[in-house]
């Protein structure tokens, strides 16, 4: 028997320490509701569950993103529902004023209320938004820049340089083309203003030729060097001077060198529903525009939306039927437009309704899997607390008597 080291109540405090250890790690995951409350607790679990939680918060705001892309698909389509209805009563107006039995004033009537019908279409089509978008407009900005990198000074005369520039044409839009035909777009640069007509079919070669010839008939010109001449090398256009001068500021060049033009007929909704930065991830929703000019209710140019030169209004008037009869089938153009639009959106209203629950499928069960890796079991935690807490007082106990062992010796001693 010795009395310098109590092996027994060493024992039973070690024990009884790891006891009231797990005893804590029970009453902390209890308390919290998670089995991992630092990485030391599970770190594979943790960071596993760290990648399902950017999933699933992820995709929570893409099924969010998709359900305002609904609701602005919505607008835009009760939007046209209206723009329907008014085609409608004008083609009830035309048919009337068809009729031979019409007077010219009867005819001019007639006009009055389709002329008030075109007007609140222009409106609608101009008026129409959401979240400060303009829906109908079809004003998406194109954008030709000219980064600075692009700017180059070659060695000329003495004491002068050749000055050129290069542009690279970065469309910011997601589409150009026009839609209903042909359409004139102003562009400027340098101060110059200058016109390209563009096509349905125009692609980024065509467009950039149609650029290049129409800086060449405009005389582009910079007070330093002379005029401009334009080439074009695939979709690149370069702007060479055809003389030398001083270049004192590059940055001069670098201001000049931003060609801008106003819209185009389409606004394209890019909305991303997917948690990843992938372009399988993006749902593109395009809303052409629907004013009454693209419609066909109004005749003449137009620039991207902005009319120009004289308007015809739709005519349903006259001494006789023709105006109306050519009215009816403009009518029944504008109808299938707004229905191919109409049609269009419900389709895309459709798929974002099946991108969402798929979402949603796909969180819930994300949700489940990051759950049981993450969350606590409270019964099986309840039975290791339980279980820990008669351990931890069984421990007590016996370090008490282990600590009463010593005692023993003080009889030998008497």
């Amino acid at each position: 028997m010795v009395v310098q080291h109590n092996l027994t109540a060493m024992n039973s405090n070690r024990m009884l320490g790891v006891t009231t250890r797990a005893q804590a790690k029970s009453t902390e995951k209890l308390s919290s509701g998670y089995k991992i409350n630092r990485a030391a607790d599970d770190a594979a679990g943790l960071s596993i569950s760290e990648k399902m939680r950017k999933q699933i918060r992820g995709l929570t705001q893409a099924s969010s993103n998709a359900q305002d892309g609904i609701s602005a698909v919505q607008t835009a389509e009760g939007a046209l529902n209206e723009v329907q209805d008014m085609l409608q009563r004008m083609n009830e107006l035309a048919v009337k004023a068809a009729n031979g039995t019409n007077s010219e004033d009867d005819r001019n009537y007639i006009q009055d209320e389709v002329n008030q019908l075109i007007k609140e279409i222009d409106r609608v089509s101009t008026t129409t938004k959401f979240n400060e978008t303009y829906l109908l407009k079809g004003d998406d900005t194109v954008k030709f820049t000219a980064p600075g990198t692009n700017l180059k000074a070659a060695a000329g005369t003495a004491g002068a340089n050749d000055k050129q520039q290069t542009y690279d044409l970065t469309i910011t839009a997601n589409s150009f083309k026009t839609e209903g035909g042909k359409s004139d777009v102003t562009f400027s640069l340098m101060g110059k203003n200058f016109s390209v007509r563009l096509e349905e079919t125009d692609d980024n070669k065509t467009l950039a030729t149609k650029l290049a010839k129409a800086m060449n008939e405009n005389k582009i010109t910079d007070s330093n060097v002379g005029a401009f001449t334009a080439t074009v090398t695939d979709n690149v256009i370069t702007l060479t001077a055809a003389k030398n001068g001083t270049v004192a500021d590059t940055n001069v060049i670098k201001a000049d060198a931003e060609l801008t033009a106003k819209g185009t007929g389409v606004l394209t909704l890019d909305l991303h529903v997917g948690a990843d930065s992938t372009a399988d991830n993006q749902i593109s929703v395009d809303i052409k525009q629907m004013s009454a000019s693209v419609l066909g209710l109004k005749t003449g140019n137009s620039t991207t939306g902005d009319a120009t030169g004289d308007l015809d209004t739709l005519l349903v008037n006259g001494k006789d039927d023709k105006n109306a009869r050519t009215a009816i089938d403009t009518i029944a153009s504008a109808l299938q437009e707004v229905s191919k639009q109409r049609s269009a959106l419900g389709a895309a209203q459709n798929r974002l309704e099946h991108t969402i629950s798929n979402l949603d499928n796909v969180v819930e069960n994300t949700t489940s899997a990051e759950s049981s890796i993450r969350d606590t079991d409270m019964a099986t935690e309840m039975v290791k607390y339980s279980n820990n807490n008669i351990l931890a007082q069984a421990g007590q106990a016996m370090l008490a008597q282990a600590n009463q062992s010593n005692q023993g010796v003080l009889s030998l001693l008497q």
